[in-house]
């Protein structure tokens, strides 16, 4: 899912010249994504406390099929908007909050380690997804190939989703060492969540609100650089299957990223990774405003997918050692919100500073200058207390 909704950027280009479209137009498509999918992942958060993952990943996995088969036969602009954007969101937009939910409910000793190991799922797909796409590209043309990535997302997704199934205290039985409420006992994680906040109090907390800006300003950043490091890379004179390598680059670190957080996390504080890989993931961009050879591009995609992948980790844990395991599903949508929210300006954004600059230098330097931003909110997020 994480693949087929980074795969994005490989097809700007392509979607842009076939419709006419500026910089800021296309960027608007994934905007428009971004919007709905705020929506779907607060309906997913929920239906995954009634239902479980089976059905809700099903769900998910026929719309993204769906959404790329169509974006294929799409013969107007406005139906793209629709297709690549409305469907997608219903399909991928809620990934996050399923597989967080799911995973915090199964997993309670080593919890990071499973976040980093459950999450490498999306930096495989970005490593794979992305350069098979621009390969395709070369060879088939963009419609035969989002077809074709269609129907393979098809093939995957929907028979992956039916062995899924709910945690073992959701059905009737505990796992040793565990609390009914889903906290762990002892340790580090059981000193931090001994006093989880249930649902109606989490709108009261500060960390609530520190996390939910933390996730809109990661996105604003992050969802940019997904959407438009390809076409600054076609656009200073690299082939298509070169730039999306920077994608690929960037996914494979994003698995390392995942795994060494959640490692460390389980034994050092889960902020201090964060507030880390926040202050070299701003140097990283900044790297973009002079890099114009690909191994720099390369670099660049090596050290940002590291990044993200730790920081987002690192949020993850803090999530479940300060929330209500019992309505986590419900919470991740809310904060989900977050990430949607800035998923929708920053894309939009950087195609604005591009078709008004004619360059993408100044949006890097924006983008660079809210990760800032993200290190001093990541100071505001406070233990809870009874």
């Amino acid at each position: 899912m994480v693949g087929a909704n980074s795969s994005f950027g490989v097809f700007f280009k392509s979607l842009e010249e076939t419709y006419s479209l500026t910089r800021a137009s296309t960027s608007a498509i994934l905007s428009i994504r971004m919007v709905f999918s705020a929506v779907a992942a607060f309906l997913a958060g929920w239906a995954i406390d009634y239902y479980g993952p089976r059905k809700v990943f099903s769900v998910m996995g026929f719309f993204v099929g769906s959404s790329m088969l169509l974006t294929g036969l799409t013969t107007e602009a406005w139906q793209v908007f629709i297709t690549y954007g409305l469907l997608m969101s219903i399909g991928a937009g809620s990934v996050y909050v399923v597989v967080t939910s799911t995973v915090l409910r199964w997993f309670y000793r080593k919890r990071g380690l499973a976040l980093g190991i459950a999450g490498a799922g999306g930096g495989i797909g970005t490593a794979v997804i992305s350069p098979l796409s621009a390969f395709l590209v070369s060879g088939l043309g963009w419609r035969n190939s989002i077809i074709l990535l269609g129907g393979l997302s098809w093939l995957v997704m929907l028979p992956a989703a039916q062995f899924l199934k709910k945690a073992p205290h959701e059905i009737g039985s505990m796992p040793d060492g565990a609390a009914p409420n889903g906290r762990e006992t002892g340790g580090e994680i059981g000193k931090v969540t001994q006093h989880q906040l249930p649902l109606s109090q989490v709108f009261l907390v500060q960390s609530f609100w520190a996390i939910f800006l933390i996730w809109l300003v990661m996105a604003l950043s992050s969802i940019f650089i997904m959407t438009h490091i390809i076409p600054h890379a076609l656009d200073i004179g690299f082939s298509p299957v070169e730039s999306a390598g920077i994608l690929s680059v960037g996914g494979i670190a994003m698995i390392a990223g995942r795994f060494l957080a959640g490692i460390i996390s389980d034994r050092v504080s889960a902020k201090g990774i964060a507030i880390v890989s926040s202050f070299v993931q701003f140097a990283a961009i900044l790297w973009l405003v002079w890099a114009r050879e690909l191994w720099m591009l390369y670099l660049f995609g090596l050290v940002h997918g590291l990044t993200i992948g730790s920081f987002g980790t690192a949020i993850t844990v803090l999530i479940g050692r300060t929330f209500d395991l019992n309505d986590i599903g419900k919470i991740l949508g809310i904060l989900e919100i977050g990430i949607f929210i800035g998923g929708a300006m920053g894309p939009y954004l950087g195609g604005l500073i591009f078709d008004t600059t004619g360059s993408y230098s100044l949006a890097f330097v924006v983008m660079g200058a809210t990760v800032l931003v993200r290190i001093f909110i990541v100071t505001l997020i406070k233990p809870v207390s009874a």
